[in-house]
């Protein structure tokens, strides 16, 4: 058990290694859920756009959700962003950060998804081959429009009847994945450049700003935490105090058998401590809607 409190409290403490761990997690398992899906193109004028459009960016959609569920921080930003004004002004700064940061890490997953695809130019084919200029291919001459469209729409049918001893069936093809490669390795370039310039100049405009964003915005995520962590262990001891009270006549029993009695005393002074005089429910739900709705100042000096 201590072992597994210890690896919490590091995940705790180190949430954004942990994210950053997580976000890498996720852009392998979009790669290898790509290598290992079954691509079958309809090969149908009607559908071949839709099907291919729709691997190409359905799933980095549902990527990009699951990078924002897995995101402690998405919680944290959304709540600061709506929580009301109350006793600590609301700084549009430290929540564009937050947003940003979070942004970032789930756009991780979905960007490679997407380049994978254009890369391998599966889905660019199957989507846009129906879309092809004809007469640059002398293969579909003297076949009327209908013909011709049925021809390109089985374009990435390789074993089709059709387009078996079709000749212009490869260089469709060839012409279709140098286009989605191009596109790809444009797109892998521009997000490296555009990285590199929000990396190198952007701490060059503003630094002193950046820094006080970056440091509010990890104070408001470490704030959360340990009020989270304080509710629970006030929760753990009202519960206590609440079953030993509807148990009054099995206290001792119920002190041996579950609780410590070496430390029974202390124990039992530490609880009245911890419980800070919340020690009922309209309480409690008074405590937690004042933190709502109106979060202590930052300033320690008035403690």
């Amino acid at each position: 058990m201590d072992r597994f409190r210890m690896i919490f409290q590091y995940f705790q403490s180190n949430s954004e290694s942990v994210m950053n761990g997580i976000c890498g997690l996720l852009a392998l398992a979009s790669v290898k859920m790509y290598t290992s899906f079954d691509f079958s193109c309809p090969c149908l004028p009607r559908y071949n756009m839709a099907y291919g459009l729709g691997i190409m960016f359905v799933p980095p959609i549902a990527l990009f959700l699951c990078g924002l569920i897995l995101n402690r921080q998405s919680l944290v930003m959304l709540e600061e962003w709506r929580r009301p004004q109350g006793q600590r002004k609301k700084d549009l700064a430290v929540i564009r950060y937050m947003c940003s940061s979070i942004m970032q890490r789930a756009m991780v997953a979905p960007v490679v998804w997407i380049i994978v695809t254009l890369l391998d130019g599966k889905c660019l084919i199957c989507a846009f081959s129906s879309s092809v200029d004809p007469e640059k291919f002398v293969g579909f001459a003297n076949t009327s429009l209908v013909q011709v469209q049925q021809l390109l729409a089985k374009v990435p049918c390789k074993d089709d009847d059709l387009m078996r001893n079709n000749t212009s069936r490869k260089a469709v093809s060839r012409y279709l994945r140098c286009w989605s490669q191009a596109l790809g390795w444009s797109i892998l370039l521009i997000l490296i450049v555009a990285a590199f310039l929000a990396r190198w100049l952007r701490p060059c405009f503003n630094p002193a700003a950046l820094l006080q964003a970056r440091h509010w915005g990890n104070y408001i995520d470490i704030e959360q935490k340990i009020f989270e962590e304080t509710c629970c262990e006030h929760s753990r001891l009202f519960a206590h105090k609440c079953i030993l009270h509807f148990f009054e006549s099995m206290r001792q029993e119920i002190n041996l058998h579950s609780f410590s009695s070496a430390r029974e005393g202390e124990e039992a002074v530490r609880e009245e401590d911890l419980l800070r005089g919340v020690t009922d429910q309209e309480q409690v739900n008074k405590l937690l809607k004042t933190w709502y709705y109106a979060k202590p100042p930052l300033d320690v000096s008035q403690v």
